[in-house]
């Protein structure tokens, strides 16, 4: 049998924290689903398309899949047979929001579990949002990102710097 995790989020931009996650994940299951998501409540600055390359090009590894999205977690969880759902979490702020969403998830689905995997302490305290902000101030990010999503963090920056016509 084989034992398939989703690992999702908006990973915009990917950071090496999730690409450890990622790892470390592909270490416990058969294949991980990475599934980037559109989130309403978020104005990413990334496509979807340009986020799933970003795993792809920072992530090499059969038991990987890149998918996309939308809808409820726990039924797009089910529709790929996966038993597990990945969450990585950075602090209590995490545990607490993500706590939740693992009960809402449980009580949806009670056959698919929620595996909570700890950030490696040097990625705890970055978050994609910190890196944009940092990032459009000028500040230096590379030592949080794979050099590919580095690169395509400092187009983006050059683009949103541009005036509007």
């Amino acid at each position: 049998m084989t034992r398939i995790a989703v690992y999702p989020g908006t990973f915009d931009p990917l950071t090496l924290g999730h690409v450890d996650i990622i790892r470390r994940a592909l270490t416990l299951f058969d294949r991980l689903i990475v599934a980037v998501a559109h989130n309403e409540r978020k104005q990413p600055w990334f496509s979807l398309q340009e986020r799933m390359d970003m795993v792809r090009t920072s992530v090499d590894s059969p038991g990987l899949v890149v998918d996309t999205i939308e809808g409820l977690l726990v039924d797009y969880t089910k529709a790929q047979g996966a038993i597990a759902i990945i969450r990585g979490l950075r602090n209590g702020e995490d545990l607490a929001y993500e706590s939740n969403m693992t009960l809402m998830n449980r009580r949806l689905a009670p056959s698919i579990d929620t595996v909570f995997l700890l950030s490696d302490p040097a990625h705890m305290f970055v978050s994609s949002s910190l890196v944009k902000e940092v990032a459009s101030f000028g500040g230096a990010v590379d030592e949080f990102l794979s050099p590919a999503v580095a690169a395509s963090l400092r187009d983006r920056v050059a683009l949103r710097r541009q005036p509007t016509k």
